[in-house]
């Protein structure tokens, strides 16, 4: 048990990395200025964010799909969605 919900930890912190990336993507489309040096360069902390979240997202599905193996969780072929009840 404690497998599956080592897996479904992975699997919402995997989609909540990539939704915090396109949150910041839209956050740096909309205050562009604000994440510009004079000279129109990234700065650092800018940069940081901008490859670190989509990073830690493909990192952490990873581990999800290490820990589906490890908890016995066979893909679906059918329209079931979910556990075995």
């Amino acid at each position: 048990m404690w497998a599956k919900r080592l897996w479904l930890f992975f699997r919402y912190s995997r989609w909540l990395l990539w939704l915090a990336t396109i949150g910041y993507s839209i956050e740096f489309m909309i205050h562009r200025s604000q994440h510009l040096d004079p000279f129109g360069r990234l700065y650092l902390t800018t940069e940081v964010w901008m490859y670190l979240l989509p990073l830690a997202a493909i990192f952490v599905g990873c581990f999800e799909l290490m820990m589906r193996e490890k908890a016995g969780i066979s893909r679906l072929q059918s329209d079931q969605v979910g556990f075995d009840r």
